[in-house]
């Protein structure tokens, strides 16, 4: 149980400065300490973890020490200014270079939360990758905690499509499958993530709504609502996870990232098309 401070409350600015720290250290310091120990999802839980047990004033200094040794000390992390720049964001963009800019935010925002991590594409479930893309690397790894604990994921990618998933969706959605007839195979390189979820995210009938129509209408808890039965830490489903509470916030960094990227011309704004494949359809 969290023992309660008995001084007396805090004034505004301090409880707002307070949240400051707490969302910088669940958004910017936690996912860049996954760089530096090469353990990302089980320590950042702990951290946060034994970070929440503390006292308000223990909080502000473990957050005030950490902060100045990464700026007193910046070879300790190279990438951290770059980091908490403004103008830059520290999440990794799509590899796929068309889309429409609000499917692609939600995108980026999914896998915020699904796959926190620098190398996004070759994540297995638990924190370790794989390294053949040629299919899907259907790992089935033991959950550990959670109301699935005591069960096995394969989970895997910047989206973590499980193994079934994966080869649902491919079939209707993957623009280049390889082989044929019984020996068709779906590569699972990045670009291929990428192009396999826009296409889904563009599909109406996958979904029963127009997700595109609803993001430009501003209606992002009513996408992320529908989506938490497929992703389930965007804040409506079974499992949250540290993200989860920064998803909206994310989502409109990363649409501005994107809205500014498709009027400098530095790619296709697909608007008003899609690349999958329903039976003999195409739209390449």
């Amino acid at each position: 149980m969290t023992t309660q401070s008995k001084s007396a409350s805090p004034s505004p600015e301090r409880s707002q400065a307070h949240r400051k720290l707490q969302t910088l250290l669940q958004t910017q310091v936690l996912p860049l300490s996954q760089r530096v120990l090469n353990q990302s999802q089980n320590l950042a839980q702990f951290c946060l973890h034994q970070f929440q047990r503390l006292s308000r004033q223990n909080q502000f200094l473990l957050v005030g020490a950490l902060m100045s040794v990464l700026l007193l000390r910046p070879q300790l992390l190279p990438s951290f200014q770059e980091a908490i720049a403004p103008s830059r964001s520290p999440y990794p963009p799509l590899v796929m270079a068309q889309g429409d800019p609000y499917l692609r935010a939600l995108m980026r925002t999914i896998s915020a939360s699904e796959s926190n991590d620098p190398n996004p594409y070759k994540l297995l479930y638990g924190g370790s990758y794989f390294t053949d893309t040629a299919t899907h690397p259907d790992q089935c790894i033991t959950i550990t905690t959670g109301p699935n604990s005591g069960d096995c994921s394969t989970a895997a990618g910047r989206y973590q499509f499980i193994t079934s998933t994966w080869e649902e969706k491919a079939k209707l959605y993957h623009p280049h499958p390889e082989g044929w007839l019984f020996w068709q195979h779906y590569p699972f390189d990045a670009k291929s993530q990428d192009e396999v979820v826009y296409n889904w995210l563009a599909d109406p009938d996958a979904w029963g709504i127009d997700i595109r129509t609803l993001l430009k209408d501003g209606q992002l808890p009513e996408v992320l609502a529908r989506l938490s039965s497929t992703w389930t830490s965007l804040g409506y489903g079974i499992e949250t996870n540290d993200m989860t509470p920064h998803l909206e916030t994310l989502y409109r960094q990363f649409l501005d990232e994107e809205l500014k990227a498709t009027a400098m011309g530095d790619r296709t704004d697909a608007s008003n098309t899609a690349f999958y494949r329903f039976g003999n359809q195409s739209s390449y």
